[in-house]
């Protein structure tokens, strides 16, 4: 019984030793969701020039989304920059013709910087989303209701909060 136990507690020390474990890369950013009821899910974003907000994480919007407010921020701050008309799909299954800026930079959460992102803006005081313009720019990324995190890995270092005061 003895020669058993010494051979379960070897195979335990391989186990534990040699086998992958799996972590967190350096590079990537945690972000707790919340959910604000109907399984929608809202992380905090910092934009340069407008603010910090809370935007609707949806993987199904090919892009980021602002209502005509935050731009208006954005352009009087000279951190928008105008970059094309496109026409999008409502989920009602409607279509709007909607403006698209760039963005200088953007944080999501705490530590996760990105410059330069695409944003349709919509108009009227609809809710701010965060799509796969930005999604994609943060890639690989993970999205996970139990717990609610948004794990985002192609962010930027450093400087983070300087760039957005």
């Amino acid at each position: 019984m003895g020669s058993i136990w010494y051979l379960i507690r070897i195979i335990g020390f391989y186990c534990v030793t040699i086998l992958p474990i799996p972590v967190l890369a350096d590079d990537q950013m945690t972000v707790p969701m919340h959910d604000k009821g109907a399984a929608t899910y809202y992380v905090p974003v910092s934009i340069a020039g407008w603010g910090t907000g809370d935007f609707l994480v949806d993987t199904g919007a090919s892009y980021m989304a602002i209502n005509q407010a935050a731009l208006n921020s954005l352009k009087a701050n000279d951190q928008a920059e105008y970059v094309k008309h496109l026409i999008g799909t409502l989920a009602d299954g409607g279509q709007i013709t909607v403006p698209v800026y760039r963005i200088s930079s953007v944080m999501i959460g705490q530590d996760c910087l990105l410059s330069d992102v695409e944003a349709a803006v919509f108009p009227g005081n609809t809710r701010n989303i965060l799509g796969l313009s930005v999604l994609r720019r943060a890639a690989p990324f993970r999205f996970s209701v139990d717990p609610p995190i948004l794990v985002l890995s192609g962010c930027q270092a450093d400087t983070r909060t300087a760039r957005l005061r």
